[in-house]
């Protein structure tokens, strides 16, 4: 009798046929380069603000008493979409596991389960806000594509920002701990200064020019040390927009150096092609 190699058998294979219904709902659920794939994803947007907007109105008590009942209808109507789609997506994605782990697909899981902790945690309802985070997917929907150079340009700002800044809130940090201290040290109880901790409290509020007034000094030495800490905070808040201010010019000036061939954005600056039209940019002056 004839064996047949098993790795014929395995390498004959062909992969499971996707249904044409699987295949079609992907598209429509997943991609919006249709005309039911758009309506779908503008229907889930208004869908997930309506939600939102009925767990605001469920936090007012004179709403809550009045239309309580309703709005718990709406809520777990909401929910009960919201689980179907779910639900359709896992069925309609060529990797069910992948979707469900990945980034939309846990905020997609966490956004339904509020509703039903409910039922045996009371109040935890109201984290249904975190359906907002659904909202990004209005990037998908509206192909904000032509905005990823700008989006680029602000991130690359902020990287370049953030040892500056870093070192920026770390002398703050140690400004207001100081400060704080002295004011522990100056006023003591009597105006409030209770503890170290406090003070500094007091300190980050003042410089921040915030001054909610639950604490202020009360001897003249502790006043003069406040004022000067006014002063300073008027400082403090132009210094990180400065920092960003130039990284952004720094970015912005880089992202608008063209192709000599296309004249599309060329970025980052030491890109060797161009990523539009594929053009070799070493030796091209660019601008």
């Amino acid at each position: 009798m004839r064996l047949t190699d098993p790795r014929t058998i395995q390498n004959s294979e062909k992969p499971r046929p996707v249904s044409a219904f699987r295949e079609q709902l992907h598209r429509v659920v997943y991609l919006s380069d249709t005309r039911a794939g758009r309506v779908f994803d503008l229907v889930l947007l208004w869908l997930i603000m309506a939600s939102i907007l009925v767990v605001v109105l469920e936090s007012v008590v004179s709403i809550r008493q009045a239309h309580g009942q309703v709005i718990r209808s709406f809520e777990w109507g909401f929910t009960v979409l919201f689980t179907i789609e779910y639900i359709v997506r896992i069925y309609s994605s060529r990797k069910p596991l992948k979707y469900v782990f990945s980034f939309y697909g846990l905020i997609d899981l966490i956004a339904v389960m509020p509703t039903y902790l409910s039922l045996f945690f009371p109040g935890t309802q109201y984290l249904i806000v975190i359906r907002a985070f659904r909202l990004l997917r209005v990037f998908r929907i509206l192909k904000l594509s032509r905005f990823l150079l700008e989006g680029t340009i602000l991130r690359n700002a902020l990287r370049g920002s953030v040892h500056k800044i870093t070192v920026f809130v770390l002398s703050v940090m140690t400004l207001v701990t100081i400060i704080g201290t002295l004011m522990y040290l100056v006023e003591g109880d009597a105006g409030g200064f209770t503890s170290i901790p406090v003070s500094i409290y007091w300190a980050i509020v003042t410089v921040t020019t915030v001054g909610y007034g639950d604490i202020s000094p009360i001897t003249p030495f502790g006043q003069f040390l406040a004022s000067i800490l006014m002063i300073i905070g008027y400082g403090i808040i132009a210094v990180p927009t400065g920092i960003v201010s130039v990284e952004m010019a720094r970015a912005t000036d880089e992202a608008r150096k063209k192709c000599p061939v296309c004249h599309a954005s060329v970025y980052p600056a030491s890109a060797k092609f161009c990523s539009n039209c594929g053009h070799a940019l070493d030796g091209d002056p660019v601008a």
